[in-house]
């Protein structure tokens, strides 16, 4: 049985200033909405002829061209859907539980950080990956 391929994680630093060219048609207000810049996403694949990408955010996929793509070297400890649980919870207060829905990318520290959702809620809080450990 083959091997399967590392899991590639970037980022596509696109906003709207930049055209349109770069994202497919079928995609775009999703990705517009998406806000991508700063966001950590997965490659999951490339076409033959390497015009499009697909990239994956949580549950959603999407179509765009490679030139702004930016593979990140450091793989984060977490990614989407992993069941996490919160290490310290704040004072008085119930330790969280929840999945992985958003993951976010700081280039100055090189480190993700995470927003969790807890029964079908998104936490307003985002996590540094120190305050979570695999539920």
């Amino acid at each position: 049985m083959p091997r399967p391929k590392p899991l590639i994680h970037g980022l596509y630093g696109w906003t709207p200033a930049y055209g349109f060219r770069y994202v497919h048609p079928a995609n775009r207000r999703a990705f517009e909405v998406l806000e991508p810049v700063g966001k950590l996403f997965e490659k999951v694949s490339e076409d033959e002829e390497n015009e499009w990408l697909t990239l994956r955010y949580d549950e959603q996929q999407f179509l765009v061209r490679p030139e702004l793509f930016q593979e990140i070297q450091r793989k984060p400890p977490f990614s989407f859907g992993d069941e996490v649980e919160e290490i310290t919870p704040a004072p008085g207060q119930y330790r969280r539980f929840g999945l992985v829905s958003d993951v976010y990318w700081n280039e100055a520290t090189d480190q993700a950080t995470y927003q969790i959702v807890e029964r079908k809620r998104k936490l307003p809080r985002v996590y540094q990956a120190d305050e979570l450990r695999l539920g």
